[in-house]
Order: C-alpha cells, then sequence, then structure tokens
C-alpha cells in the first residue's frame, strides 16, 4: 500500500504538521519505506524532518493510544 505518487521533487518541512502526520503510525512512530512508498532519500529527508518537529514540540514523540 503506497501513500503518495513517486516524486523527486518532494520536499518535507518540518513546519507542515498534517503532512507529517500522514507517515506517522497510530503509536507516532514513522512508517517504513516500503509501506510509504519513498525513494530512500526522501525516508531519511522524512525521518530528519520528523525528529526536527519532535524537538521543537510540533509533534509528540508517542502517542497516548
Amino acid at each position: 500500500m503506497r501513500r503518495v505518487k513517486v516524486d523527486a521533487n518532494l520536499y518535507f518541512d518540518y513546519r507542515d504538521v498534517k503532512t507529517l502526520q500522514k507517515f506517522l503510525d497510530s503509536y507516532g512512530r514513522i512508517e517504513s519505506g516500503a509501506r510509504t512508498g519513498l525513494s530512500a532519500k526522501q525516508q531519511r529527508q522524512l525521518a530528519v524532518a520528523v525528529k526536527r518537529a519532535r524537538h521543537l514540540a510540533l509533534l509528540p514523540f508517542i502517542s497516548n493510544n
């Protein structure tokens, strides 16, 4: 199940919380590249953006499920 169409110009901004939340599961973990359909480079950019957003308290580190 791929969530995004592979696009070479895809950019993840740590301030765009709505977009980043689409790539997190119900526990707040980053989903795998096989599940998201991102390339390895895009998956690394996603991870950096999520980690920055968590550090600035824009995203929670864990979910309260």
